[in-house]
């Protein structure tokens, strides 16, 4: 078998252009191929990856059909996840969407299925889920460091609804119902786009308890300020889980409320300053212990999910190693979103 896999993108939007840029210190992997419906994005990616003219394609379908890709990264807005999930099955392909994978339940567990028979690779893209931070957080939750776990707080927002203007003034910004963080249609908001990643991060920490039960969650005090374009700006629910454990999410399109996540214990709590991005990944112990870890990371965190993911590959898995998020995982998270959106 190479030891190299072959990677596709499918939608060539600002993500996608941070995670093709970590491919050059990746050393299992390749970006062969890329695939936009917009010229001037292929041309950008074509110039600035060295990616070769044949692979490059104006068809999504045609990156699909291209037997030398291994696996394909679909990071289109999310109203396009359903479909193009759907063609790189019947393609045989190997599959990374970008979060959230779905916007709601319906056809699923169909998908899982074909999954499933045809023995393919598939995994929700939270790139936090790879970062040297996030295993560290379960190292020291799992020693026990802060005691019983009881509950934890997460935010996901900043405001780009409102700008300063030459005088310093606070001015509102005119909402674009084009632009897909503000488009129900493209399944825009602030819960889908934000918030997927406060109730991640809660899946997972209230798992090393014990296993959760989607089905049993309560999903409460839940507020949702509207937008213009009919869709969230402004958000915060509850989630309790069956085993007793506690998370209160936030998220903003209209507030800057941080990125900050603090879980709590029955002896101290572990503080996150920000779980998501690396600048720089610093965990804060407060309790019966006191101290600051900083981890040492590389520049992209999109490099530990390549390089895993390739790595799984390489290994014949068709699923993920802990804690990179599965299709089990896509259809827990995406009932307890459903949960706070509706």
């Amino acid at each position: 078998m190479t030891q190299i896999i072959n990677w596709g993108i499918i939608g060539l939007g600002n993500v996608a252009l941070k995670f093709a840029e970590a491919f050059k210190d990746s050393n299992n992997s390749k970006l062969k191929a890329v695939s936009s419906n917009t010229e001037d994005k292929i041309n950008k990616f074509q110039k600035k990856f060295n990616i070769a003219k044949d692979y490059c394609f104006n068809k999504y379908e045609d990156l699909l059909d291209c037997k030398e890709i291994d696996i394909v990264y679909i990071a289109l807005p999310n109203s396009m996840h359903k479909e193009w999930v759907r063609k790189s099955i019947e393609r045989k392909k190997n599959i990374l969407i970008e979060k959230p994978a779905f916007i709601d339940l319906s056809q699923i567990e169909n998908i899982k299925k074909k999954i499933l028979n045809n023995n393919l690779f598939f995994s929700e893209s939270f790139i936090y889920r790879h970062s040297p931070q996030i295993f560290e957080v379960l190292e020291l939750l799992k020693n026990n460091t802060i005691g019983e776990l009881k509950s934890m707080v997460s935010n996901y927002g900043t405001n780009l609804l409102t700008k300063k203007n030459i005088f310093g003034l606070i001015k509102k910004k005119k909402i674009n119902n084009n632009n897909r963080l503000y488009s129900k249609k493209l399944g825009g908001g602030a819960i889908l786009d934000l918030g997927c990643y406060p109730v991640s991060l809660s899946m997972l920490v209230a798992s090393t308890i014990s296993k959760i039960d989607c089905e049993k969650i309560r999903v409460v005090d839940k507020i949702k300020e509207m937008g213009s374009s009919k869709v969230d700006v402004n958000s915060h629910a509850r989630i309790e889980f069956e085993n007793g454990f506690v998370s209160d999410v936030n998220t903003s399109f209209s507030k800057e409320i941080g990125k900050e996540t603090v879980i709590i214990g029955s002896e101290g709590l572990l503080k996150i300053v920000n779980p998501w991005q690396i600048d720089p990944p610093t965990i804060i112990l407060e309790g019966k212990i006191n101290k600051k870890i900083e981890i040492e990371c590389a520049k992209n965190i999109f490099l530990y999910q390549i390089n895993n993911i390739s790595k799984n590959l390489l290994e014949g898995k068709s699923k993920p190693d802990f804690p990179g998020v599965s299709i089990n995982e896509t259809i827990e998270l995406t009932k307890i979103l459903n949960k706070w959106l509706n």
